[in-house]
């Protein structure tokens, strides 16, 4: 009887010690359920378990493809088994190439890239092979130009998409395009058409808000921007870019892309429209200079996440 009463009064001191907590905050979030957020460590090496190791030191559980080659099989192993074991998901093999280039020599070779790197992505266990759709622009390989909004675009978006996928028929990494402010795919809802169009499993989405963010109305409205991407494109995202816009006032828009924290994107309805799918694709910071900056960046989207209790 005795043990009895003493088991029943460790069990309300638990229970009312959690319920304190809870009410605190001071619960940990679930492991499953915590947002995985990555960004390049500055590891000087290209061991596979240092690489691995020195994004756990600090406190990223995602991580950009490290350096390697198709060819390279023992490597690709080994990267795959140390990041798996240090729980590292690689978000991204990124392949930063025009796929509609004038010339036809180029375009014919970038296709083959890109076919690569999603065969990569698929054999080193990374969620996807990212690129932009391409442009017609001739002088910059990323760059604006009328066609680019034509469904002649389109369609040969389209095209390279499905040709890509039906090369390497990925059982695991999708194909990505990021959207662009001026080429398709540019809103949730050409998005939509192009993975509808498209019609692979092995098609998906890469969200990065602020390459949407090409009017003042969606400047300002961002939060709402998110909440559209989230709700139209949620189950087919797999990866996610993280950094900002600031508007330079002069006299025309100039939006200036900054490091988290430092311009209008609402982070706190992006991490919210994260954590809603339970998936939990990975925010990746890019594009910043110095391992400091980064750390700056990180440490403001922690801290977003810990105000409307979300943890990395």
């Amino acid at each position: 009887m005795s043990r009895n009463i003493a088991t029943r009064r460790q069990f309300l001191v638990a229970a009312s010690g959690s319920l304190a907590a809870t009410a605190l905050g001071l619960c940990e979030t679930p492991p499953d359920k915590r947002l995985r957020l990555g960004a390049p460590t500055f590891a000087k090496t290209q061991d596979p378990e240092e690489l691995a190791r020195a994004h756990v030191a600090l406190g990223y559980r995602a991580a950009y493809c490290p350096k390697v080659d198709i060819t390279e099989t023992d490597r690709i192993r080994a990267i795959r088994d140390a990041f798996t074991k240090n729980d590292i998901i690689i978000s991204e093999v990124g392949r930063w190439l025009n796929l509609l280039d004038a010339d036809p020599a180029k375009r014919k070779e970038n296709l083959e890239k890109v076919t690569s790197g999603l065969a990569l992505a698929d054999e080193i266990g990374a969620l996807c092979c990212v690129d932009i759709a391409g442009s017609f622009n001739e002088k910059i390989w990323y760059g604006p130009d009328p066609r680019n909004l034509t469904q002649a675009f389109f369609d040969a978006t389209v095209e390279n998409a499905r040709k890509i996928i039906d090369a390497v028929k990925p059982k695991r990494a999708k194909l990505c395009y990021e959207m662009m402010g001026w080429s398709l795919p540019d809103s949730p809802d050409s998005y939509l058409r192009m993975l509808k169009a498209v019609d692979r499993p092995a098609f998906g989405v890469h969200l990065d808000p602020c390459n949407l963010i090409n009017s003042p109305e969606r400047f300002y409205k961002n939060a709402d921007l998110l909440r559209e991407c989230f709700e139209k494109l949620g189950p087919h995202i797999v990866s996610c870019h993280a950094k900002d816009l600031s508007w330079e006032v002069e006299m025309n828009v100039h939006f200036v892309e900054v490091g988290p924290g430092l311009g209008q994107v609402d982070y706190a309805a992006y991490l919210k429209g994260l954590a809603s799918l339970p998936h939990r694709p990975p925010l990746m910071i890019e594009h910043l200079k110095t391992a400091e900056d980064y750390a700056a960046a990180a440490k403001y989207i922690r801290g977003v996440g810990e105000k409307i209790g979300l943890a990395f």
